[in-house]
């Protein structure tokens, strides 16, 4: 008996799935995992993924039928939708927010609100010129989209003059389904069917005797496309035919025109698999590398997990590659986590080395055309065998998962943090190792607190590499007190002379140098001199960071930017200085203290684009660059042999930071950012600035005693009730009506502990207060290991449901952070 109702997922925050009725014409063909197109809500079409099919029809309201079927196959795996149940059920979102951040965009249809003029319309009154143009362009042109008509009439939103339209009967709007992903078409070239006959074609040689060049075009096809050749003609493209023969396109039209010639399209993709990448053997591991291998591969055998705890360039790369091939080796699939996207640029040279055509890169920075072809050759078997790729990757459709790779395992980059859901990528992968059968390894200089104390307890398997590739030595530390150097008047604008002088020796030596400092922009803030005014973003309870190179303010979290005042906005006086220092502001005075040096950016502002990105990390490689400054861009995974000398500009910003990783977060920094020193000939040297020379992790990180910075923050965090021995979660109220956010999180507080008691913490205002004109509460719930993490979860959305059923509390809304970061 066939189905007779589908439940699908929609691409929409609901609680549930959303039951279909299914039209008979597709209840033989339709699968789960397949793409349906439904309609919902007022005249809104969307994309759908069938999750279940079935014949009971819902009791409390009368199903729509769906409009279409768009795939003969399954577009999500079975196991995919179960991975999404687990991270919907864990991370407290719904499916459809699951199935907005897994899939691409281009493989979701949405649907375009289309606006057309009403024929038989008479204006009982004049309307007005706006209106009279909007539907003179209508009656012109037909139906047209919002989009377009924004542009025809110079407009950022032409809505409310069509709501003013359609009110008066003038207009109708529908909405029309627009297909995002387009496949890639190119074309080609080949003999008209007349002319595929030898005979036929030896008539066509006399005949342009007179025409040497299209003669000569001719032949070079024939050759190129080995015509002659039984079962082995190639086709050819039009661009290339014309590339490689260097014929004219005026001569390829004669023949087209002629009937010698025809052109077709042909669907070539974005990913250019056909172009074979040559490979290179692996190389062999050291004798240091051989044992860690040896000891992870033992591991293997009882753990699903393994860490691997390595100093930097320790050789963690080459590691990986060789378990790699051990999983290529018996068919199964790779996925190769990176935090950052940075990373894959040098990364992906050295797997194209290896891997060639069996490596695909999966990334924000791609275009959705792009995403879309690399998810249908996974889902497809079409060739991928290893991905390397961000967080976002853990969604993909693998056929037979067999290795995890989490590279810089403690990046807090691999937690999501907005929209939902908020999952952290390397937790999400060991589970998504479990369903599939696969291992997991680990890999980090610096390990996360939590992975390590999982490793210590015997969770997961530990395997440690202390020794540097080749023997080099770890980076000598120097501490530079800059407290002491303004004492004596000694500072060079932000340098002090210890790191000026290693930097001079470096440049000398003709090597490479790279500053740290974790801020982007000229300065943090402006001040005016006489009132002490700081200007501030206008939706964000942030100031505003001064770019210099724009000569604007900018507010980094909602993007709100002003041109820089002359005059202070509340005393009027032209006295506005710049205070702090961010990325911008060192480089222009590493050029002022080394004129004609070569220096380069690489934070958010510089490397938006992937081309820049690859641009400026490509120029440090090969020497075009003598000075780096970055952010925290730099500080992980990067491998430059010519950098001798690192600087840390203000390790005191790292450490004075209001939360209870901040210790932690700052050893991992400076930890990995001097591991960027010395990877290749000689020892390296870190000049880390900082006005509290004894403070005891700024010691920690010059011994390199990660094993005493642990030792003491789990002290820390045993005493004070946080992981790993208890579980996180932050619930956050937010609203654009500070009293009622207020009340909300207070009635929400007062419910929770009446379920968790001392449990609760807050209401508490967070460290930013308002972002993008809500304001925020914040609670933390914490919850000991030997809870049950389920049972509490249940509990705190029950809670949270009471609360937004409160009439009054209607416009506040409540975002859970599990395993916050």
């Amino acid at each position: 008996m066939n189905p007779e109702y589908i439940d699908v997922i929609l691409p929409l925050a609901l609680a549930n799935t959303y039951t279909y009725r299914l039209p008979e014409e597709f209840s033989a063909v339709v699968r789960v995992g397949m793409r349906v197109i439904v309609p919902f809500g007022n005249k809104k079409i969307y994309t759908a993924i069938v999750y279940d099919l079935h014949s009971q029809k819902p009791e409390n309201f009368d199903p729509k039928e769906i409009l279409t079927v768009l795939d003969k196959e399954p577009v999500v795996r079975k196991n995919q939708l179960k991975f999404w149940e687990w991270i919907a059920q864990y991370y407290q979102c719904t499916l459809g927010e699951v199935f907005k951040a897994a899939v691409p965009s281009g493989l979701k249809l949405e649907s375009e609100t289309i606006i057309s003029a009403v024929p038989d319309f008479e204006a009982g009154s004049p309307l007005k010129p706006k209106e009279q143009q909007l539907l003179d362009i209508l009656s012109s042109n037909g139906s047209m989209t919002v989009s377009e008509l924004n542009r025809e009439i110079d407009l950022k939103n032409v809505l409310p003059l069509a709501k003013r339209l359609m009110e008066l009967g003038a207009i109708a709007i529908n909405e029309e389904v627009k297909e995002r992903y387009k496949p890639k078409t190119e074309t080609y070239v080949r003999l008209t069917e007349y002319y595929n006959d030898s005979e036929k074609l030896e008539t066509v040689f006399n005949e342009l005797n007179r025409a040497k060049k299209q003669l000569d075009l001719l032949m070079f096809y024939l050759h190129q496309s080995r015509f002659f050749v039984k079962n082995d003609r190639q086709e050819i493209s039009k661009r290339e035919l014309l590339e490689k023969s260097g014929a004219s396109l005026p001569i390829f039209n004669a023949l087209i025109e002629k009937g010698i010639f025809e052109a077709y399209q042909k669907e070539v993709g974005r990913l250019d698999l056909s172009r074979k990448t040559a490979t290179h053997p692996i190389h062999p591991l050291t004798e240091e590398q051989q044992r860690a291998y040896r000891e992870i591969m033992e591991q293997f055998k009882q753990k699903q997990t393994v860490l691997l705890h390595g100093v930097t360039s320790s050789g963690k790369t080459e590691l990986y590659i060789h378990l790699i091939e051990e999983v290529l080796k018996i068919g199964k699939q790779v996925l190769f986590l990176l935090p950052e996207i940075a990373l894959t640029t040098q990364l992906t040279t050295r797997l194209k080395r290896a891997f060639g055509n069996k490596l695909g890169i999966y990334h924000s920075r791609f275009s959705d055309a792009e995403r879309v072809e690399i998810w249908n050759n996974l889902l497809n078997n079409n060739g991928y065998q290893v991905i390397l790729g961000v967080r976002s990757s853990v969604f993909l459709p693998f056929r037979e998962l067999g290795l995890i790779i989490v590279d810089e395992e403690h990046e807090n980059t691999y937690k999501q943090f907005d929209p939902a859901p908020r999952y952290h990528a390397r937790n999400a992968a060991i589970v998504l190792a479990s369903m599939c059968g696969a291992k997991v390894l680990l890999g980090s200089a610096t390990p996360s607190i939590e992975s390590y104390y999982n490793a210590q307890k015997g969770k997961f398997g530990l395997v440690e590499l202390f020794t540097r590739f080749e023997g080099i030595q770890m980076p000598e530390i120097l501490i530079a007190d800059t407290k002491e150097a303004k004492r004596k008047k000694e500072m060079r604008l932000h340098f002090t002379p210890l790191l000026v002088q290693q930097m001079k020796n470096a440049m000398e030596r003709k090597e490479q140098v790279i500053l740290f400092q974790n801020r982007r922009g000229f300065a943090p803030y402006v001040e005016c001199k006489s009132c002490a005014c700081v200007p501030k973003c206008k939706n964000c309870d942030v100031s505003l960071t001064y770019h210099k190179a724009t000569n604007q303010l900018t507010c980094h979290y909602c993007g709100y930017t002003i041109p820089v005042p002359e005059k202070c906005p509340a005393c009027g006086n032209p006295a506005l200085e710049a205070k702090g220092f961010g990325t911008e502001k060192i480089e222009e005075e590493v050029l002022e203290l080394f004129p004609g040096v070569r220096v380069a950016r690489l934070d958010l502002d510089t490397a938006r684009s992937r081309k820049n990105y690859e641009k400026i990390i490509t120029d440090f490689e090969n020497g075009k660059i003598d000075v780096l400054v970055g952010t925290q861009m730099i500080s992980k995974g990067l491998d430059f042999e010519r950098v001798r000398v690192v600087g840390i500009l203000n390790a005191d910003s790292l450490l004075n930071y209001p939360d209870f990783r901040s210790y932690e977060r700052a050893f991992q920094l400076m930890a990995q950012v001097s591991g960027r020193a010395g990877r290749k000939n000689n020892r390296g040297i870190v000049v880390l600035q900082t006005s509290d020379p004894l403070h005891q992790l700024i010691l920690q990180v010059k011994q390199n005693n990660f094993r005493e910075m642990y030792d003491i923050q789990l002290q820390e965090r045993q005493l004070f009730s946080y992981p790993p021995f208890h579980r996180l979660i932050y619930i956050h109220v937010k609203g654009r009506d500070f009293n009622m956010v207020d009340k909300a999180a207070v009635y929400l507080a007062q419910g929770l502990r009446s379920v968790f008691g001392d449990r609760v913490y807050g209401p508490d205002k967070p460290i930013i207060t308002r972002i993008q004109n809500l304001h925020i509460k914040k609670i933390m719930l914490k919850i000991e290991q030997e809870a049950s993490f389920e049972k509490a979860k249940q509990l705190l959305n029950d809670v949270t449901a009471h609360t937004l059923a409160n009439a009054a509390f209607k416009p506040v809304f409540i975002q859970v952070d599990v395993d916050p970061m």
